[in-house]
């Protein structure tokens, strides 16, 4: 097989770089292993069931050319190889691709070579990996993302529970990372390694350095943030506050990056670019944190050449030792099963839609006042990121703080009816960044009318006002009020534990725990859940595009 390597003695082959490249292709596990080349993989992944066929062979022969009897004890597959042979085993959605991919590891390790073993049994510490498989409607979506993209990750895995936003959600992901626009792609995914560094995670950290690398980006860039662009480098005061506080961004830290002067200058259209990516990442960390994302296979974390010990078993960063229902924080113990908690939530809604309770404007103002001001407690003692997050971080202690409308150095609340993403957000980046506008509006309107008319044990249900209350205490948490929405729903649909969950996710996700995770919706399908994290992730998103936007928009008025 041409394209396949053996690694002899631990030493490199011919062909396959200097050390210092090695150790790069190893620290941040690469996808673009010369063991199995971009044709090599591109032919698994072609949709010709035939040639599709072909390269399973043909990987299956080389592989056991390396294990050839006159080759034992001299040789060794390269760690890539085996690497990639263990996310396929894992994760291809293509059954005879899984399956030979087990084999011909299982066969490895009976000839005595030392393979991988993935550490977590499944995409989600939070989920069963069981309920992700009983719960996702088909596997098409997933088996075309492994044919376009050559791997399905754990984003996919679980987001696929919900097909028709992941469907969106690729289609906005590929335009922002692969289409041909104003930025380079290797500049593309060092910006998604900045954003996601800000909240602490390592996965996407791993997976876009890995493709900073793989579009021929500088190594050294990736041991801190000084080594990077000058002009990537003055993004930092932007990608702060877009993460933690956007409603601090002003004319004033546009005006510095496009105005005239400005040294380096960005042109409207690579800030615009870099906002979105920004303000995805930030949004995907959110996501990631709240599903408890577990490392994928091939990624540091994840895997583990070490035989498994019957006295230790390994646990994911994102799921902290946790019982499974916790005590209220007023220290009750709330019902074992949960179910009087969803009549409860079930009657509230019907009062609320039948309501014809009218309030006068300063009693709603005072209604969003003192929902934005609850005190809701998220903050959790975590083990510090390791250096390869850390060392990509500026001002590691600027965090979120509540947003306070009130006092002299305090900032207004934003009204919905001044600036809006239909009425100006959209138009706006429509202009800079042709069809994007389209993209994120499309995935906005997904996720808010996404719907399968059920809740719990419950069928036929209209959640139209659950899923407004928790889209609309986002915003509110971000300092953004609707005029015309009462924000008493908020405090009668969303009980405590759910508000802990989402102001932790939304506002500081490095926090979120399996406690966090478990303690609301108790009765809930995992499927439900993770519906409430698109929602929290999106309302993010469009939250931190608002005030960057209005910033931009005074700019070039």
């Amino acid at each position: 097989m041409a394209s396949f390597t053996c690694q002899a003695n631990g030493d490199n082959a011919p062909g396959r770089g200097s050390g210092s490249d090695m150790s790069r292709r190893h620290r941040y596990e690469s996808e673009s292993d010369v063991g199995l080349t971009v044709k090599s993989l591109a032919q698994l992944c072609s949709r010709d069931e035939e040639e599709r066929a072909a390269s399973l062979e043909e990987l299956s022969q080389g592989v056991l050319a390396c294990l050839g009897p006159d080759r034992r004890g001299s040789a060794q597959l390269s760690r890539q190889t085996l690497l990639h042979l263990l996310r396929l085993s894992r994760s291809c959605p293509l059954q005879e691709v899984r399956e030979r991919a087990t084999e011909l590891l299982r066969t490895a390790q009976e000839q005595g070579v030392e393979v991988p073993r993935a550490l977590a049994s499944g995409p989600s510490a939070f989920i069963p990996a069981k309920e992700i498989l009983k719960e996702v409607p088909d596997q098409d979506i997933l088996i075309e993302s492994f044919l376009s993209l050559g791997h399905v990750d754990h984003t996919t895995m679980v987001m696929a529970m919900h097909p028709a936003y992941l469907s969106c959600f690729l289609r906005t992901q590929h335009a922002l990372l692969e289409m041909d626009g104003p930025l380079p792609r290797h500049w593309i995914h060092y910006i998604v390694v900045m954003a996601a560094a800000r909240h602490h995670c390592l996965y996407l950290v791993q997976q876009h350095s890995a493709g900073f690398l793989d579009a021929g980006g500088e190594e050294s860039w990736l041991s801190g943030l000084k080594h990077a662009s000058t002009k990537l480098q003055s993004l930092q005061t932007l990608n702060k506050l877009l993460a933690h506080r956007p409603w601090l961004i002003t004319q004033q830290h546009i005006q510095e990056l496009v105005s005239p002067g400005a040294e380096p200058r960005w042109s409207l259209a690579e800030l615009i670019h870099t906002v979105i990516l920004m303000a995805h990442a930030h949004s995907l960390c959110s996501f990631g944190w709240g599903c408890g994302l577990n490392p994928e296979p091939n990624h540091i974390g994840g895997y583990t050449f070490q035989p498994p010990s019957p006295n230790h078993l390994p646990r994911s960063p994102h799921s902290p030792q946790s019982p499974r229902s916790p005590a209220h924080e007023d220290g009750r113990q709330e019902l074992g099963d949960g179910a009087m908690e969803v009549e409860v939530l079930m009657q509230r809604m019907v009062e609320l839609q039948q309501q014809e309770e009218e309030c006068t404007q300063e009693e709603m103002v005072t209604r969003f006042e003192r929902e934005r001001s609850e005190s809701i407690p998220t903050t959790v003692v975590r083990e510090a990121p390791p250096d390869l997050v850390l060392r990509l971080v500026e001002d590691p202690q600027f965090r979120y703080e509540d947003f306070a409308p009130k006092g002299e150095q305090s900032p207004p609340t934003m009204r919905a009816q001044d600036y809006s993403w239909e009425d100006h957000g959209f138009s706006l980046v429509n202009r800079l960044l042709p069809d994007m506008g389209q993209l994120l509006d499309e995935k906005f309107q997904v996720v808010s009318n996404l719907t399968y008319h059920r809740m719990a044990m419950h069928e036929d249900v209209d959640t139209h006002t659950l899923r407004k209350a928790l889209w609309n205490y986002i915003h509110c948490l971000y300092g953004i009020r609707y005029d015309d929405y009462d924000y008493g729903s908020v405090n009668v649909l969303l009980e405590r534990s759910l508000k802990v969950f989402v102001k932790t996710m939304a506002c500081h996700p490095e926090q979120t725990t399996a406690r966090v995770y478990h303690a609301f919706w108790r009765r809930f399908r995992h499927s439900e859940k993770v519906h409430a994290n698109l929602i929290v992730m999106e309302a993010r998103l469009q939250a931190a595009l608002l005030y960057t936007l209005r910033a931009i928009t005074h700019y070039m008025r």
